[in-house]
C-alpha cells in the first residue's frame, strides 16, 4: 500500500492534485483507491441538482447511483456503508467553485445510512441512500463567504432556467424544517435555492405584503422581489415552501425591523389560500 499525506482541512486542490494526492481515479463523486486504502467522497455544490446537506456537525451526503433507485450493495455505496469494520479511511472534499477541491478532513459515518425520495438525473422520483457523516476530528473548516455568495448566485442562475413546475417540485422536496448552516467569516445559513424561487414565481411580480408590484426589474426582465422567511432560521424557522414568501425590499425591511405579528398572519393566511 502506498503512503499518502492528507491535505491541510480548508486547503484547494485541482482534480489533478487530487489524483495525485490519493493515487484514486480522476472522476465520480467517489473515488476508492487500494493504493492509499482510502475512499475520497466529493459533495459537488455546484453541479449537483440536490445538495448535500450539513446539520448542526453532520454532513448527510447522498450516495453513488444517479439514476434509479440506489442499493446499499453497488460499488462504493458498499464501501462507506461498511467503513466502520473495513479499514478504509474517508475523506471528505467539498467543491463551491467550479473545478476547485475543498478538503474538509477525515469523516466517519455518524449514524446508519437512511434512505429518502430525490429525483435522479433523468427528473424521475427514486429512492436513495444518505450517508450521516461526521469530521473524526475538528470542526469543519471556515468557508470564505464570498465564496458561498457566489455560490448562492450560481444556484439562482440554475433555478432561473427551470419550469414553474419543475421548480415548485423541487422546492417541496429540498426545502428542510432543519436548517443547514456551516462555517463562514459569518453565520451562513443553508437556503433552497428551489424554495427561494417558487416563492418569487408564485408572487407574480408582487409583494405577497403589500401586494404592491415589484419596484424595478432585475437586468434578465424579470420583478426585484426578496425571499422571506416568516418565522426567521435564526429563530429555528424552516426553510420551506410553507414558511417563505417574496418580498418588496421595503416590506422585507419591515419584517426584520418590525417583524408584527399582525403581519406575519396576514403572509401566513395568504399562503394557506394559495396552497389550497
Amino acid at each position: 500500500m502506498d503512503n499518502f499525506t492528507a491535505p491541510t482541512p480548508g486547503s484547494t486542490l485541482n482534480n489533478d492534485e487530487l489524483t495525485a494526492t490519493f493515487l484514486c481515479s480522476p472522476q465520480g463523486g467517489m473515488r476508492r483507491s487500494t493504493r492509499t486504502n482510502t475512499l475520497v467522497i466529493v459533495s459537488n455544490h455546484v453541479e449537483s441538482v440536490y445538495d448535500d446537506r450539513w446539520i448542526n456537525d453532520v454532513l448527510h451526503y447522498t450516495g453513488m447511483g444517479q439514476r434509479g433507485p440506489q442499493s446499499l450493495e453497488f460499488h462504493q455505496n458498499k464501501t462507506l456503508n461498511e467503513s466502520r469494520t473495513n479499514g478504509v479511511s474517508v475523506h471528505l472534499f467539498e467543491v463551491f467553485t467550479k473545478r476547485v477541491y475543498t478538503y474538509i478532513g477525515e469523516v466517519a459515518l455518524a449514524d446508519d445510512p437512511y434512505q429518502e425520495q430525490q429525483t435522479d438525473s433523468g427528473g424521475q422520483d427514486r429512492s436513495v441512500w444518505v450517508f450521516p457523516l461526521r469530521l473524526k476530528s475538528g470542526y469543519a473548516p471556515a468557508i470564505p463567504e464570498a465564496t458561498l455568495k457566489a455560490l448562492d448566485q450560481v444556484k439562482e442562475k440554475q433555478a432561473h432556467y427551470l419550469s414553474d413546475a419543475e421548480v415548485k417540485a423541487l422546492a417541496k422536496k429540498q426545502g428542510q424544517a432543519i436548517v443547514g448552516k456551516r462555517n463562514a467569516s459569518v453565520t451562513v445559513y443553508q437556503r433552497s435555492p428551489w424554495v427561494a424561487e417558487n416563492a418569487k414565481r408564485r408572487a407574480k411580480g408582487k409583494c405577497e405584503l403589500c401586494q404592491k408590484p415589484a419596484p424595478f426589474n432585475r437586468k434578465d426582465g424579470s420583478p426585484y422581489l426578496e425571499t422571506h422567511h416568516i418565522k426567521w432560521l435564526a429563530n429555528g424557522g424552516a426553510d420551506t415552501v410553507e414558511n417563505t414568501v417574496a418580498l418588496c425590499p421595503n416590506c422585507h425591511k419591515k419584517m426584520h425591523v418590525v417583524n408584527s405579528e399582525s403581519d406575519g398572519d396576514k403572509l401566513r393566511t395568504r399562503l394557506q389560500i394559495f396552497e389550497n
